[in-house]
């Protein structure tokens, strides 16, 4: 914001400058040369400030300059406006232009009963720009909008609207004398002077009124919208203006920048830049830290050479080495006056009284963080920093701000650093009342100053000789001190203030508790200022002699009478003000200060100090010696002793003899990774079903990706294997096989220059696809947060950015097609409260603790808390590990070199570490002593393991050095010396830099060739994975470490020099995250306690192996460092490294620790004497030695203990194919980040997880709960997005909160994390590929295909239509018979229904009893077309509306009408309810008054209508409101239908609730439990009745009642699709008979069939049911008369007196058809047409789960069918369910009990009455009509073999019985619905002269009387 870029450079200008300031800083030594910016900015002839560069642009910013600054120094462009800042403070002070003394002035009183109040008005309206910043304010043509200063609200600014030409020009000419200007508060204009202005505007003024003075800024308006203050006023003319700021800025210290802290500002160092704005969303924390920004030098750390980057303005310095009273005016920029001196003002708040809370600045709720202004400079607030402070003590102090005011800095400023690590500490935010009551507190106010103090000493005594205070670690603190206060407040009742400390009592305190710190923290007390105690600690630092100790820390407390206590701390300790220091560095600032202090030469005098060895001698002079003592041999590359030497062809041709076993991971997808996978996908299922519209699955029927990596160029070569090596491209069909591997790389798109114009190519497929669903992955999405517009302003760096322009762009996130996963191990800067994604779209691991899971799995994940929890194990060769002896030296070296960056020291110390360690095991074994255990046991198993392999395989060690720089120097030193030693054969020094390729030397290549086997000529290695078993160092580079994956061979990770730098948990964990990967599961066990064995018993341990690979151990070494601390083992013998000469090669390996022996030996102190104990010890390790020899990995780990030594068996020729174990990698860590990473085994220490998530988030508040290392992801994510906020530069920030308080996720982000290298690459590419392939699964549905059954039971009919016929002729069509037999598959398992046909099938005894589990039916998967009918889960655009899924309908737009009818059937008034949605009423006919519906519309037998069809269509439906095909949108073309739902009573909510937009026909409750019977009844008895009520209306209209339409549809909620068929023109090509089907419309088929010629004369017309034999079948006629079901159309006007059985739960329709068809009437089926039915597994017509009414107990067994009847009366138990049911049910099953002597029988059916009952497969039904002129089978001559009758009317009599004949014995069943009319009907029918009845075969349902059971009696014929 504001005017950060002041001014164009020219870059060869800017060159120039820097070169000059570069070589003046390297010449001089004590006179500071002018800074670049100085130079560039302040020359006489340059304008300052454009008009147009008031709001700078962005693209205009030179990119070289950028580029130039980003390498050399940090430069923050947003630090310009201190310039202005300070300057406006001595304005203030320098009261009016001329040096006379101030005016004094008196003020007119302001008018009666206006407002005074300061910031508002005398109308009462604010006028503060805090206010206003987001208001659009309306301003006239001509007026600008500028800031005024109030003497008594110096941290707001008003806003007031001002004529422009009254204000000055650029160059601060050209102003009308005079004022015009406007109030923008309450709208009055016309102001002409501006005492006048100045008093309505209460700016209650001491002096005279003077626009200059008090008319400060410019207002502009930022990219956001918000109204924020720009550049100063240029009232004077430009040449004084200059002459201030060139004596402001002096000293060109790149290091000192003031830097704003908002609330969680420069925590653990990341500096914020003055654009840094906090968002406050309106709570009064964020508010209240914006009033609380404290402006803070920082100076950057050793630099004491000038160099570029330093922002104008950042130092203010001043013409004499005192505080100047008067600022000297008049200087030319050049002047030659040499500043001696500089000034640094670090403003920070003063509380006014000590009454008010802790710090009484007015809150202002805003959006902007104000900058504070320093106050004047009262004598004795000054700090002189002495000339050579850091020379003299060889320390940089760091001053942590505390409390209260922070005195100014002159002088040598560049020596000392301000940090504000603690200061948001010490500012208790206000907390809302929910988040108290979380943390326990009462109030958040309870600690005083005083008591603050006191925490603070107490922290920093307890702090350790190397530990840093921790801001997280402070803050869990004073939270754990509140609760204390807030616990005993609770119990005592009584106030905070008693328990606080008086003032007086606070230096004696203070002195007491720092007493006990060994004089490690002292205590400065002084009465007047804080400049006093500081003054004083850093003189007596700068005169101190150098044998004196330094305390640590100095804490410096002001009790001063009239402004309370202030304290802040001064850090002296040599280690603990270098961290700090450091810390507050980002990594791309630390990177720069390195490379910068490489380019100067700054690190010269180190480098002279390092060309030595550490006995003295010159270290190239060493290695030139043995280079010429070597001559032309080198030593052996593998399978041979590092003296065997060969010559350099010799080494070059050597290959391994035998392929080895090497363990390369082939990729697959394991079980986990198929797990996350489907999480994934469900993710994106829940996305699609959430009703936002965002995501439409159905619409998509591919799927097409790319994956975004980081700048890695291994990276993206890991990513392309995978993705070839998974075949996904593939499996998608997005290619062909062969093209496959050469086309993956355009799916991998890395993030630099090219990305722009792959990413256009990849958006235009997007734009092109609309059917395709693209996924775009982000993968490592944690690296480079950097917001698009941020990073072009600050960092410079040309690719930062660049992920935020791709992810967040406009195109990616309107796209409706493309899905975004970001893929992260460290997510935590995804996890904000401006997060984009929604927390409920992250997709997490899975945490396999279970014992069942890691049983299943081979190996398992060894991640970073597993890495913690094996500290635990007791085993003294600990996989993390601290070099001690290394971290001793490099504190040596810190020491005496102050002004370098620790990183560097490091570095340098650690090359000669390694090339020291080189030495001694090759030729001068007297270095060996000098090189640290841990460095020399590395190097040792890396030199030996290729000699002792036959095929030369070996180990890797990662070493991780950041800056490039470094390590481009460590590879050529190390490769240096590893030439010169002749070991260029036997291992590789590799560069792992991102920018670039890996190159391998020729003949490793060959040697990797050659172990790989089946490789092409030109194969190179591209990943580290390809280096699998190469012996090498990878020397690793770049900020940050990307997710590269390394082989199993890595055996080492070398992190030390990972320090304190890196206190964030993303940078810490992701260094580590490089050891993490899947281990064996013998690797890992739990705590195990280390055995002491003493020398004796070691050698006898050892004895029985002790071949030639063994090294005898001395065991009378010293420890070298100290173990207590590391648990690592001290020795050097422990370290496996004779410490005799390397001549003896005997001792060639050290014995080493065999972690599965030491797992599997579940050693207990306790349990064992110690004898049994070392024998059980042996035994395991014999035994394991046997068992796990192996090929490639001789020996664990080098590191091996003197407790425990076990070793890995020598390789013999029959083991090489023995177990691999894949073991964990061994770390070597800084001490810092040991001391972070291993607090779980001290418990006292804070843990990594507990640091601040990432540099680009800060803490919302230093008031929070603890994050918990147990917390799962889940809950961590959580904690993260309510405690953390983005910084102004992180993509995120501009995702504020809208006004409403929401955020705004973004629907179709997904966000997977998971550990380090646990998997995740291969889990999206699983989960592309199950999207896929449910996209498909989608798009296909499952339907049944049944081939028709009783084929052959079918009379074939003379009489047929021809073939091309399009619909029946009804003259032959009726002569046509009527086929009885059911040839629905459905029905395969009912009686078959008698014909003559059926008599003659020979029926076999031997069919299989039918079992109780039904036969499961074939299905088939079909793909959806566009006629499909579909379910809820269908979303499209085209049916949206039809589906009416519009949040806004409410549910009541529909409304319930009573339709009420007489039914002669049911004998009582029928009410059957209609719910009718708004858009629908047009389809009934209303009564003019009441709204009181009359009856449905229907239409004309003659209209003719192509856009319509004339049938209403009625759906019965039960429990499948979700998977009902109920959407006949598609299926009808779109076009006008009638469409009702018939549903129960019960689930009418559910279906209303799914199907807003549908017609409802909800039937009276006493149906809710009937079976389909009921409901295809009251549709047809509906129908009718509405029928009478259209035919009675139309007629009135003049229409005959016989022109009205008839039919109605009828149709399963499960009819998917509609098929017309049609056959082949017979010709010579086609040899086999069929025909082709096509998928058409349900419109198209009802359309065909209403078209019927004469169609009022049938009374049912169907369709035929598909199934996948249809079209191959030889042709058949083009109509059947026979049953048809699931979909009809049905006459309900000739069909009125044929019904269906209300009753029935089975067989309805088969029933209804033999009854249509005994009256006479036509049932024509087309035969043209088929229907497909889905296979829906939930709903309809299920069967009831029958249970007891009065339940016993749970675990009742089963109640057989057999048990659903029961004796009248008797002691059965009684069963809810209906009778009907059970009654159906009961004949299905009975038939051996009820009609034995038909059972395979057909010859001799069973006669049933006016009814079809299913009595079993085995037994056939006679149907026969009782009524009148019925058509009927002839059944002469038939002996039936028994007789149902079925709750039979009056037509059925004695006579008709008396017509049929039935064999001797057969049975008879006569079912009623009570005892009495059974009884009757047994004697109207006279049955007791043929049948005999016993008393005994009465029976009735078991139900209970309430339930009305239905009654039957069974007897035989005589």
């Amino acid at each position: 914001m504001g005017n950060s870029y002041a001014g164009q450079l020219k870059s060869a200008r800017f060159e120039e400058a820097l070169h000059n300031s570069i070589e003046a800083s390297l010449r001089c030594s004590s006179v500071v040369p002018r800074p670049i910016f100085s130079q560039l900015y302040l020359d006489p002839d340059q304008p300052p400030f454009l008009p147009e560069d008031v709001k700078p642009k962005v693209e205009e910013l030179d990119k070289e300059l950028v580029h130039r600054y980003s390498q050399n120094g940090n430069l923050d462009f947003s630090t310009n406006q201190t310039v202005n800042e300070m300057e406006d403070e001595e304005e203030d002070e320098d009261m009016s232009d001329s040096s006379s003394p101030p005016i004094p002035y008196s003020q007119k009183p302001a008018p009666e009963g206006s407002c005074t109040t300061d910031g508002f008005c005398q109308a009462g309206k604010d006028l503060r720009l805090v206010s206003l910043c987001m208001e659009q304010i309306d301003i006239p043509a001509g007026f600008l909008l500028v800031g005024a200063k109030s003497p008594n609200l110096p941290e707001h600014i008003l806003v007031c609207a001002v004529d422009k030409r009254f204000l000055p020009d650029d160059h601060g000419k050209n102003a009308l004398l005079g004022f015009s200007g406007n109030c923008i508060g309450c709208g009055e204009r016309g102001f002409r002077y501006f005492t006048e202005f100045s008093n309505h505007i209460n700016l209650k003024l001491t002096t005279q009124p003077k626009k200059q003075k008090h008319l400060k800024y410019y207002l502009v308006r930022s990219s956001q919208g918000v109204l924020s203050k720009g550049p100063l006023i240029c009232w004077k003319e430009c040449r004084s203006r200059q002459s201030s700021a060139a004596s402001l800025s002096a000293k060109p210290n790149p290091s000192v920048s003031p830097s704003t802290t908002p609330e969680g500002g420069s925590a653990n160092g990341y500096k914020s830049g003055f654009t840094q704005t906090d968002v406050a969303n309106g709570n009064a924390n964020g508010g209240r830290n914006n009033a609380l920004s404290t402006t803070v030098s920082r100076p950057m750390p050793h630099s004491t050479s000038p160099s570029p980057g330093c922002a104008a303005g950042d130092q203010a310095s001043m013409s004499s080495s005192g505080p100047p009273k008067k600022r000297h005016r008049g200087w030319s920029p050049g002047s030659p006056v040499p500043p001696p001196a500089l000034a640094v003002p670090v403003p920070t708040i003063r509380p006014s009284t000590r009454t008010e809370p802790l710090l009484s600045v007015p809150v202002p709720q805003s959006m902007l963080t104000g900058i504070l202004q320093p106050q004047p400079i009262p004598a004795g607030e000054t700090v002189i920093v002495p000339e050579n402070l850091l020379n003299n003590s060889g320390v940089r102090p760091v001053i942590l701000i505390g409390y209260g005011t922070l005195p100014y800095f002159y002088g040598n400023v560049g020596d000392i650093v301000v940090s504000p690590l603690l200061v948001n500490c010490y500012k208790i935010p206000q907390l809302e009342n929910k988040d108290l009551d979380l943390l326990g507190l009462s109030s958040s106010q309870l600690l005083s100053v005083e008591n603050m103090i006191l925490l603070t000493i107490q922290y920093l005594v307890q702090l350790g000789p190397d530990q840093i205070p921790l801001r997280e670690e402070f803050e869990q603190i004073m939270l754990k001190a509140m609760q204390e206060f807030t616990l005993r407040e609770r119990s005592l009742q009584m106030s905070a203030q008693c328990i606080s400390v008086s003032p007086g009592q606070l230096p004696w305190l203070a002195r007491l508790i720092a007493s006990v710190s060994r004089d490690l923290v002292h205590v400065v007390v002084t009465q007047n200022s804080l400049a006093e105690g500081i003054s004083e600690t850093l003189r007596s630092l700068n005169e101190m002699k150098h044998q004196q100790k330094l305390p640590d820390y100095v804490v410096a407390i002001c009790a001063s009478k009239i402004r309370g206590n202030e304290f802040c701390v001064v850090v002296l300790g040599q280690y603990q003000s270098r961290a700090l220091a450091e810390s507050m560095l980002t990594t791309s600032e630390f990177l720069k200060e390195i490379s910068y202090e490489l380019i100067t030469g700054k690190v010269s005098f180190l480098a002279s100090h390092f060309k030595n060895t550490s006995l003295g001698d010159d270290l190239d002079k060493l290695l030139e010696k043995m280079l010429q003592q070597r001559g032309e041999s080198v030593i052996i590359p593998f399978n041979g002793d590092v003296s065997e030497c060969v010559s350099s062809q010799e080494a070059i041709a050597m290959v391994s003899t035998q392929e080895p076993d090497l363990d390369v991971d082939t990729f697959q997808i394991y079980q986990p990774q198929l797990t996350v996978a489907r999480k994934l996908l469900s993710q994106v299922c829940a996305i699609a079903d959430s009703g936002n519209q965002s995501l439409d699955l159905g619409h998509f029927s591919k799927v097409d990706f790319i994956v975004i990596v980081p700048r890695s160029e291994v990276l993206v070569q890991q990513t392309l294997q995978r993705i070839r090596q998974s075949g996904v491209l593939v499996d998608l069909g997005l290619e062909d096989n062969g093209t496959a591997y050469q086309r993956a790389e355009k799916y991998v798109v890395r993030l630099d220059n090219e990305l722009q114009t792959k990413f256009e190519v990849f958006m235009r497929r997007v734009k092109q696809n609309p059917y395709t669903l693209f996924v775009l992955v982000h993968d490592n999405a944690h690296v480079d947060l950097t917001s698009a517009i941020s990073s072009s302003l600050s960092h410079g760096e040309p690719n930062h950015g660049l992920a935020d322009r791709v992810i967040n762009c406009r195109e990616v996130l309107e796209a409706f097609n493309l899905l975004v996963l970001q893929v992260s191990s460290f997510p935590y800067a995804l996890q904000t409260q401006q997060s984009r994604i929604s927390s409920s779209n992250e997709v997490h691991w899975i945490q396999s603790d279970t014992v069942d899971d890691a049983a299943s799995e081979e190996k398992l994940y060894f991640g970073l808390n597993e890495y913690s929890k094996s500290l635990q194990w007791g085993v003294t060769s600990p996989l993390l590990r601290c070099d001690e002896t290394f971290e001793k030296m490099v504190n040596t070296l810190l020491e005496r070199y102050p002004r370098l960056h620790s990183m560097v020291i490091r570095c340098y110390l650690l090359i000669q570490q390694y090339s020291q360690a080189l030495m001694a095991l090759t030729t001068m074994a007297s270095l060996r002593d000098h090189s640290t255990p841990e460095t020399l046991s590395i190097m040792d198993d890396l030199i030996t393991s290729p000699g002792k392999d036959k095929n030369g395989c070996g180990h890797m060690l990662v070493i991780r050095v950041p800056s490039v720089q470094l390590a481009m120097l460590a590879k050529e030193r190390l490769q240096e010396v590893r030439d010169k030693l002749g070991l260029q054969y036997r291992f590789e020094i590799l560069l792992g830099n991102p920018a670039s390729e890996l190159t391998v030397a020729k003949h490793f290549v060959t040697r990797l060739k050659a172990w790989r086997g089946n490789e092409q000529d030109d194969w190179i290695p591209r990943t580290y994975q390809d280096l699998e078993g190469l012996p090498c160092i990878v020397i690793l580079t770049g900020k940050d470490p990307l997710g590269e994956t390394f082989p199993r061979s890595l055996k080492y990770c070398d992190l030390r020099l990972i320090d304190s730098s890196y206190l964030t948990r993303t940078a810490l964990e992701q260094e580590v995250g490089l050891a993490c990967c899947y281990v064996s599961k013998e690797a890992i066990r739990g705590p195990i306690v280390a055995l002491d064995l003493s020398e004796k018993e070691q050698e006898k341990a050892n004895g029985s192996e002790n071949d030639s690979d063994e090294l005898l151990i001395d065991l009378d070494r010293p420890q070298s460092n100290s173990s207590a601390v590391t648990g690592t083992s001290g020795s050097l013998a422990d370290n496996g490294v004779s410490s005799s000469s390397a001549a003896d090669k005997s001792q060639k390996q050290a014995p080493s620790l065999n972690f599965q022996a030491v797992a599997h030996s579940s050693v207990d102190e306790g349990a064992y004497s110690s004898f049994t104990a070392r024998e059980t010890l042996k035994q395991e390790c014999d035994s394991l030695g046997n068992q796990m020899a192996s090929s490639t990995t001789p020996k664990l780990s080098s590191l091996s203990s003197v407790s425990q030594t076990f070793q890995w068996p020598a390789q013999s020729a029959k083991d090489s194919k023995a177990i691999r174990v894949a073991l964990p990698r061994i770390v070597i860590l800084s001490k810092a980040a040991y001391c972070l990473l291993s607090s779980q085994k001290n418990g006292n220490l804070p843990s990594s997880s507990s640091l601040l998530p990432h540099a680009d988030v800060s803490w919302l508040s230093s008031l929070r709960p603890l994050l918990h290392k147990d917390m799962s992801s889940e809950e961590q994510s959580l904690y993260y997005r309510q405690w953390t906020v983005a910084r102004q530069h992180h993509a995120d920030f501009s995702n504020q909160a809208e006004a409403s308080g929401t955020r705004t996720f973004h629907p179709r982000r997904l966000l997977l994390t998971g550990p380090p290298q646990v998997g995740k690459t291969g889990s999206y590419l699983q989960f592309l590929r199950i999207l896929f392939r449910m996209l498909i699964r989608l798009l296909e549905v499952d339907v049944y295909d049944e081939e028709e059954i009783n084929t052959n039971h079918t009379e074939n009919s003379e009489i047929t239509q021809s073939s091309n016929d399009h619909w029946p002729d009804i003259e032959i069509f009726s002569k046509i018979s009527f086929d009885l037999s059911v040839h629905d598959p459905k029905y395969r398992n009912i009686s078959p229904v008698y014909t003559e046909q059926l008599s003659r099938v020979k029926q076999e005894t031997s069919k299989e009893t039918k079992s109780e589990e039904p036969k499961k039916r074939e299905t088939v998967s079909m793909m959806l077309t566009k006629y499909a009918a579909y379910n809820t889960f269908h979303h499209c655009e085209q049916c949206h509306q039809y589906m009416d899924i519009n949040p806004t309908a409410q549910v009541s737009d529909s409304t319930l009408h009573a339709f009420t009818f007489s039914s002669s059937m049911l004998g009582e008034e029928v009410q059957l309810h209609f719910i009718i949605p708004k858009s629908k009423e047009n389809h009934f006919v209303f009564s003019k008054q009441g709204k009181h519906l009359e009856s449905m519309r229907l239409p004309l037998v003659s209209d003719k209508n192509l856009n319509a069809v004339k049938s209403p269509i009625f759906t019965p439906s039960s429990g499948r409101h979700e998977h009902g095909l109920l959407n006949l949108y598609h299926a009808m073309e779109g076009i006008s239908h009638l469409h009702l739902l018939v549903v129960k009573e019960y689930e009418m909510p559910l279906y209303r609730k799914y199907w807003p937009n549908h017609i409802m026909l909800v039937l009276p409750g006493m149906f809710n439990n009937a079976g389909v019977g009921a409901a295809r009844f009251l549709i047809k008895e509906l129908s009718y009745h509405n029928l009478e009520l259209e035919r009675n209306r139309l007629e009135e209209l003049g229409v005959k009642r016989q022109c009205v339409w008839p039919f109605i549809v009828v149709m399963d909620d499960s009819c998917v699709l509609w098929n017309m068929h049609s056959l082949h023109e017979q010709s010579s090509q086609s040899l086999e008979p069929g025909g082709f089907s096509k998928n058409v419309s349900l419109k198209s088929v009802l359309q065909h069939i209403e078209a019927t010629p004469k169609i009022v004369h049938y009374a049912i017309l169907g369709i035929q049911k598909w199934n996948s034999k249809l079209n191959t079948r030889k042709s058949k006629a083009p109509f059947s008369r026979c049953h048809v079901r699931d979909f009809i159309l049905l006459n309900i006007d000739l069909t009125q007196n044929v019904q269906y059985d209300l009753n029935r739960y089975f067989c309805e329709d088969v029933d209804f058809n033999l009854r249509t068809n005994s009256s006479g009437l036509l049932i024509c089926r087309f035969n043209n047409f088929s229907v497909m039915k889905k296979h829906i597994q939930v709903g309809g017509q299920k069967d009831f789960v029958v249970k007891p009414k009065i339940m016993v107990s749970d675990s009742m067994a089963p109640i057989m069918p057999l048990q659903y009847v029961c004796a009248p009366d008797s002691e059965h138990t009684l069963l809810a369910a209906p009778s009907q049911f059970l009654l159906e049910k009961f004949l299905q099953h009975a038939t051996y009990k009820l009609f034995p002597k038909a059972i395979h029988n057909f010859k001799n059916p069973v006669l049933a009455i006016d009814c079809y009952l299913n009595i079993g497969l085995e037994v056939a039904i006679c149907y026969i009509s009782s009524r009148p002129h019925s058509v009927n089978v002839n059944c002469e001559g038939v002996f039936f073999s028994g007789l149902l009758l079925y709750l039979c009317d009056s037509f059925v009599g004695a006579d008709l019985l008396k017509r049929f004949r039935f064999l001797k014995g057969a049975t008879l069943c006569v079912i009623c619905q009570d005892r009495s009319s059974l009884r009757q009907t047994i004697v109207r029918l006279e049955l007791e002269d043929e049948w005999q009845f016993r008393l005994r075969d009465e029976f009735q349902t078991a139900n209970s009387s309430d339930d009305e059971p239905l009654y039957f009696l069974t007897g035989r014929h005589i």
